[in-house]
């Protein structure tokens, strides 16, 4: 009985396959499929990180980055530079800082804003 995927896998996984005495069927994205797929296969191993929480799996994102980085023409020195400005101007996630809420000012508060208290 055949095991459905319809997922992006590494390169070598259909060889892979084959030694393990299978067949793989499969078929090269491209252009807007291969960027959709990308997309799809970076929230799996960032999903699949916060499952397992391995450096293995923060090694599966960045090479998911950097497929992402090529298929979009991106030099990942140039990635680099974007996170660090981001990381300048907003600071970065080394202090586990956590936004439970915001409170409005009065300047920021829509006209028919009621307090819990009125």
């Amino acid at each position: 009985m055949s095991r459905e995927y319809d997922k992006l896998v590494r390169d070598e996984v259909p060889d892979v396959i084959r030694e393990d005495g299978e067949t793989p069927v499969t078929h090269r994205a491209e252009g807007e499929e291969y960027r959709d797929r990308l997309a799809a296969k970076l929230v799996e191993e960032a999903e699949e990180f916060a499952d397992n929480r391995t450096v293995a799996e923060i090694g599966d994102v960045l090479d998911v980055v950097d497929a992402i980085c090529a298929a979009r023409d991106v030099d990942r020195d140039y990635l680099d530079d974007m996170r660090a400005a981001k990381t300048e101007e907003r600071g970065g996630f080394v202090e586990g800082v956590v936004l439970e809420q915001v409170e409005p000012t009065e300047e920021h508060r829509a006209p028919d804003w009621e307090s819990p208290d009125e």
